[in-house]
């Protein structure tokens, strides 16, 4: 029998249970049948380095190595091949992955999807032990998070033309963006009734259906009303989906890809780095709210981060408050 057929009730395991978006488990499916590969032939002839990824941007966590659709033709490994594997097995394959100088963090990433399943599997009984119990994660690089400065983030902010539909749009995804700190995906996922405008929140549906609320600024707040006017007053205005609070031109409701490409568009109009990407604003936000004083886990909980550890990435960046704090105070500075 085919591991497809066992690959399937995985993901719909994920996506029905643990309630993944369609994107990681398209992601988690890729990892798997690239293993499935490895298995069937040693790793000998599996697919060259590269076949599987693709450079994207996460839609809610942040940019990220993602994974393409997994390849078009019919699944060799067998449900007996995938189940029998052992620790050796995946050792070789971390040796693969390194051979084809796959990164640290693609390797963890791989790794993930692995554990996860066998997990999965041993839950099912379908395994007698996780072949994965006894092989350690690698090692990360620490990878400091970019952000904009403030002065950049007012030229990113200003540059759509807000006398235009989609630029006032624009303005307000910016916006909304940078007030709040949410992910694109948090972002284009955004309903007209999430936006709370007498008490300045959002309502967020975060990574796993986990929701939150989280304060909006005035000025952003006012973008968003001044977008909603502008479309209602289109003569298409009842043709749009009437839900979400972003809509393309055509009135159906923005993609995390749409709100890429816009972003591309005006970080080439004032002349920022191409690399930027919505999570840069994310990054952003909580940089800056740390630099202005804010708490750490008021941050966290901003920022929807289940750990306190995934949000103090972004200490890093106070290291200058801090000592200009210290020179103020400290009798011998």
């Amino acid at each position: 029998m085919s591991a497809n057929t066992l690959i399937e009730e995985f993901l719909n395991y994920l996506r029905f249970e643990r309630h993944f978006s369609p994107h990681t488990a398209k992601c988690y499916a890729a990892d798997l049948h690239q293993f499935c590969d490895f298995l069937q032939d040693g790793g000998a002839s599996s697919v060259p380095n590269g076949h599987y990824e693709t450079d994207a941007h996460d839609g809610g966590g942040g940019v990220a190595t993602a994974l393409a659709a997994p390849p078009q033709r019919p699944q060799v490994a067998t449900r007996e091949q995938l189940l029998a594997v052992e620790s050796e097995d995946v050792r070789r394959f971390l040796a693969f992955l390194k051979d084809r100088e796959y990164s640290k963090s693609t390797t963890a990433r791989k790794l993930a999807t692995l554990r996860s399943f066998y997990k999965f599997c041993l839950k099912r009984s379908y395994v007698g032990g996780n072949p994965l119990s006894a092989i350690r994660t690698p090692k990360q690089e620490k990878r400091l998070p970019k952000f904009l400065e403030e002065e950049q983030v007012k030229r990113l902010l200003e540059a759509p033309d807000v006398n235009t539909l989609l630029g006032a749009r624009d303005r307000a995804m910016l916006e909304t963006m940078y007030s709040t700190g949410v992910r694109v995906s948090e972002l284009v996922d955004l309903n007209l009734v999430d936006v709370d405008f007498v008490g300045e929140a959002l309502h967020i549906r975060g990574k796993g259906k986990k929701a939150r609320v989280t304060p909006i600024a005035p000025t952003a707040l006012a973008w968003i009303r001044r977008y909603m006017e502008m479309r209602r007053a289109d003569p298409r205005a009842a043709a749009f989906n009437q839900e979400a609070v972003f809509v393309n031109k055509h009135g159906q409701r923005l993609s995390t890809r749409s709100v890429r490409r816009k972003l591309d568009k005006y970080l080439a109009l004032v002349g920022l780095d191409p690399a930027i990407s919505p999570h840069t604003l994310r990054h952003s936000f909580a940089t800056h709210m740390l630099n202005r004083g804010a708490d750490l886990r008021a941050v966290q909980a901003l920022l929807g981060h289940q750990s306190l550890s995934t949000t103090q990435i972004y200490t890093h960046v106070t290291t200058a408050r801090m000592k200009q704090a210290y020179d103020q105070a400290h009798p011998r500075a």
